[in-house]
């Protein structure tokens, strides 16, 4: 695989707009349920252009088959995002990295930032390999959170999960500095995000917390950073018409 220049990070507050690929597709799920699917294109790289030409300076990119089965099936797909978003847009990438050369594969083909999540949860000695190797600044940490518990395979009911404030302790004293949380039961379902959970998130003062599920107008986006969240992740809401990304944009810079 070519590998690509890294972009420099964007400053300030991240908004994210979100590219979830399922089968080279443009998907979202209902609560994590891939059961509960809506497919809103067939050309990602298209997507990506249009977030880059609306003024966005992040893209979160999540390889869903990867998520599922821990193997990268969207290589090709997330190398046209990355292409397509252009040299001024940051691209992080989430889904199947579970081990340092799946990382390095992302970051090879031109992603900002990694994500990762099941595999930090399992063995969070990884973080401590990946910061060390990539940098804080490239690696993310994934908590998908269902009952105050962050789970590895957050889609898979029932899965065993360590206390989302603990985890998120745990990761940060191994180096790690930024952290998506997801609060499941508000995944794709519009319904605004859990602040309470962000809260008590942020209130740790442990790195930068990142918003995602749920958050789908403006005020959902100034609600989340008025509590001290570093970004949010918008989805649906962007692909359904109740968000603008060019409003988005101005809003946050």
């Amino acid at each position: 695989m070519l590998k690509r220049t890294q972009p420099r990070l964007p400053q300030g507050f991240q908004f994210l707009p979100a590219i979830d690929l399922r089968g080279g597709r443009v998907v979202r799920l209902s609560e994590g349920d891939f059961d509960r699917e809506t497919v809103y294109g067939t050309d990602p790289a298209a997507a990506a252009r249009r977030f880059a030409a609306a003024g966005a300076r992040w893209i979160h990119v999540v390889d869903l088959d990867g998520a599922r089965d821990g193997a990268r099936r969207q290589t090709d797909a997330i190398t046209a995002i990355v292409a397509a978003a252009g040299g001024e847009v940051a691209c992080e990438v989430a889904g199947g990295l579970r081990d340092e050369e799946a990382v390095a594969a992302v970051m090879d083909a031109g992603a900002a930032r990694a994500v990762v999540g099941t595999a930090a949860l399992r063995d969070p000695d990884f973080v401590v390999r990946l910061v060390a190797r990539f940098g804080a600044d490239r690696i993310a940490i994934a908590l998908d959170i269902r009952d105050g518990m962050a789970v590895g395979q957050g889609w898979v009911p029932g899965a065993m999960g360590i206390p989302a404030e603990a985890a998120l302790v745990d990761l940060w004293e191994r180096g790690a500095r930024t952290f998506v949380v997801t609060a499941i039961e508000r995944d794709g379902l519009l319904g605004g995000p859990n602040l309470e959970l962000l809260r008590r998130m942020v209130e740790l003062q442990q790195g930068d917390v990142i918003a995602s599920a749920g958050v789908s107008s403006l005020a959902d986006i100034e609600a989340v950073r008025a509590l001290g969240c570093s970004g949010a992740i918008v989805g649906r809401a962007i692909y359904e018409g109740r968000l603008d990304v060019a409003e988005a944009v101005r809003l946050t810079r």
